[in-house]
């Protein structure tokens, strides 16, 4: 599959004014007669300021074939909208667009599809206290329920081995995937955060990615300065307690139909 687009909207179908991003099957060489393929998929624009997507999509099941070999949004984002630079999509003259596709199976079986966005226990805090004294390698948060799933974030408060002694390293966990059926797949959008306790400017990253029996875990070796930390001015440590947060924002779930 590739992506299409049409950077000043595709009129022929009511695009004037905004751009307009497909999906396409790229290559049908060698597709037996009367081939058709059924997913789901969500398209994305990268805001290049605040490093998070706008999220195009309706959940819907769409069936590519040899006559409609092309889904997507014509009116997908205003060209105003996408030209301001203060908007983070357009940048240097370079802009990120993205796709998620979930193709369900045709031989008998399939896969289903669910989501869940932003959930009402979505966030959650750890407080790690007595920071000055941590001397372990990592450390690991309690489980939280979040979403229908447990999560732990694994704390390492002098850097992973790569950045050992520079950065702080901060990832989160799904617990006890042991429990989870053969073949699972969970794709999440997740931040996490380092709380400036008096300011509220928060040091957070956040990622897209897909959770399966091989990736239970994700997150960054270098994800703030051990400088930064230490920093009295930056109030990431007060009274020798650092605030972590995680906020599960979406979660897509796909399972093997019986």
């Amino acid at each position: 599959m590739k992506l299409v687009l049409y950077p000043n909207g595709d009129k022929s179908r009511n695009g004037d004014g905004y751009i307009s991003l497909y999906l396409v099957i790229a290559d049908t060489t060698g597709f037996p007669p009367g081939w058709e393929i059924n997913a789901i998929f969500k398209l994305f624009v990268y805001d290049q300021l605040q490093d998070k997507y706008l999220t195009i999509g309706d959940g819907r099941l769409r069936r590519f074939c040899a006559i409609m070999n092309k889904w997507g949004f014509p009116q997908m984002l205003p060209l105003s909208t996408f030209n301001n630079a203060s908007n983070g999509y357009l940048i240097g003259d370079s802009c990120v667009f993205g796709a998620e596709v979930f193709v369900v199976k045709s031989e008998g079986k399939g896969e289903h599809f669910s989501m869940i966005k932003d959930p009402s226990d979505g966030t959650f805090t750890w407080e790690v206290q007595y920071f000055s004294g941590l001397t372990g390698e990592f450390y690991y948060s309690q489980v939280y329920l979040a979403g229908g799933h447990e999560w732990k974030l694994k704390l390492f408060p002098n850097g992973h081995i790569k950045q050992r002694g520079k950065y702080l390293s901060l990832f989160v966990e799904l617990d006890d995937c042991t429990n989870y059926h053969t073949g699972w797949k969970l794709f999440v959008e997740f931040t996490l955060r380092i709380k400036d306790q008096v300011q509220s400017q928060h040091r957070e990253k956040t990622f897209h990615h897909w959770f399966n029996g091989s990736e239970n875990d994700l997150g960054w070796v270098s994800f703030i300065s051990l400088t930064d930390i230490k920093n009295p001015l930056k109030n990431f440590i007060v009274n020798d307690t650092l605030i972590v947060e995680g906020v599960l924002h979406r979660l897509s779930v796909l399972k093997d139909l019986a």
